[in-house]
């Protein structure tokens, strides 16, 4: 694992403006006590909270800060005594002209020794998603449904023993952190950070995403064999705390649980809809995101699921399909399209089509007529488990009949050109029915 890069230093006072800093006296900080990752979804944005025990001497000491060869954004920067703030006086951070990925702050202290700090800042190149294994019980009645996330480093630094933290939710940002980070100069321009102006406009901004994601509790005692997600809402935001802490070098990616669900009631559905799907069925899994379904305590980010089915007493299973989601909020239904399929099978078929009914003007012209089409509709379904299905015709008009005949199932009419058909398929069994449908023509219409 490559060394940690940003570099913590206290500098002797007056010599920082050395060329060169040639004749400074360095001395190493000790390693992060504590790092906490935040990671916003919606942003290329990491909240980093950054714990260490400074070793200050009494009066005017400075502390060096390089960024170098990472994505942190300079201007976010911010340091807070942790204990005895009353004697320590962090009064300035600047950016020291002609050198590039540092800055120092000027710190006055009333006491000698280690003091505990916080040191916060926003990086961009750390970002998650989450993507979820369904596995289907025999019967395909019930789901268990796994969660995971995979957090990727791409910031350029090393995060070790971190406790990582994820947000849902819509982040609005003034500037990209990638492009503040990558400046030649923090503002744009050398020298040292005004008081007022663009600094404390990302300092505000920052602090504002801090409230909105504030330290939760710590697990305490004995960690578990399996590590759990602590969810919590916050406002138009949702907050997962990972528990306890992850190292994730740069460069690497990291898959870590989100939760376990069993017993998930789920139903499948194949529909077959030319108009919209084609020749073959399409298989649609869906289920709700409520206690019912043993899910609802939080909203489910969105991702990918990929859907297994145990089919066998050894648990072996069958690749059943995979279907991406949006953010699923609590109580709110979800259906998932995994994709055509060739294991169920409609036929639709025109058996019969003629005219009928035909009306004249006076001067013996035709002004109307009725079209008769009969169609068979062919089911089959090959697997070895019952099937629900739903079958929509669409019409070309809104005047229309329909006759049915043979094992239809349940009937509807949905709108003015569509009609559904709902059937239940044993496995392994197929059904066949007719439909005769009469449309009207000209001034037929007006008479129907």
């Amino acid at each position: 694992m490559k060394c940690f890069k940003i570099t913590f230093l206290v500098l002797v006072v007056g010599l920082l403006s050395q060329p060169g800093f040639a004749k400074v006296d360095l001395v190493t900080l000790p390693g992060r006590d504590t790092t906490q990752l935040t990671i916003y979804n919606s942003a290329d944005l990491t909240l980093v909270r950054d714990g260490r025990a400074l070793t200050l001497k009494e009066g005017r000491n400075k502390l060096q800060f390089s960024w170098a060869n990472t994505l942190i954004d300079p201007t976010s920067l911010e340091m807070l005594p942790k204990k005895n703030a009353d004697q320590i006086d962090i009064f300035d951070l600047t950016y020291p002209p002609r050198v590039k990925n540092l800055g120092v702050w000027n710190i006055k202290s009333g006491i000698r020794g280690k003091v505990p700090v916080e040191i916060t800042y926003l990086t961009s190149g750390i970002s998650w998603r989450a993507f979820y294994m369904g596995t289907l019980a025999p019967d395909e009645k019930t789901m268990r449904l796994k969660g995971y996330v995979r957090v990727t480093n791409n910031s350029g630094e090393d995060y070790e023993n971190a406790q990582t933290r994820l947000i849902v939710g819509k982040v609005h940002l003034l500037d990209q952190i990638a492009q503040l980070a990558r400046r030649e100069h923090p503002y744009g321009r050398p020298g040292a950070v005004p008081i007022a102006g663009e600094r404390q406009v990302v300092l505000k901004a920052k602090r504002v995403l801090m409230d909105k994601a504030e330290a939760m509790p710590s697990a305490v005692g004995k960690m578990p064999e399996k590590k759990e997600i602590t969810k919590e809402g916050l406002s138009e935001y949702f907050l997962y705390t990972i528990e306890g802490t992850e190292t994730i070098p740069t460069g690497w990616s990291k898959r870590l649980p989100s939760f376990d669900a069993a017993g998930v009631p789920v139903v499948n559905l194949y529909k077959f809809e030319q108009r919209r799907f084609g020749e073959r069925p399409v298989r649609f899994l869906s289920f709700k995101n409520d206690k019912t379904h043993k899910l609802g305590e939080t909203p489910v980010p969105g991702g990918m699921l990929k859907v297994f089915r145990i089919v066998d007493n050894k648990q072996h299973l069958s690749y059943e399909g995979q279907s991406s989601f949006k953010y699923i909020p609590v109580d709110e239904d979800v259906e998932l399209n995994l994709g055509p399929v060739q294991n169920v099978v409609v036929e639709p078929k025109l058996m019969d089509y003629r005219t009928d009914n035909y009306t004249f003007d006076k001067k013996g012209q035709i002004t109307g007529w009725d079209e008769i089409r009969t169609f068979r509709i062919k089911v089959k379904n090959t697997r070895d488990v019952a099937v629900k299905l739903e079958i929509k015709r669409n019409f070309n008009t809104n005047d229309w009949d329909l006759e049915n005949s043979g094992e239809y199932g349940e009937f509807e009419k949905e709108d003015k050109d569509t009609v559904k058909y709902a059937l239940q398929l044993l496995p392994r069994s197929d059904k066949v029915f007719d439909y005769s449908l009469t449309t009207y023509h000209g001034s037929r219409k007006d008479k129907h």
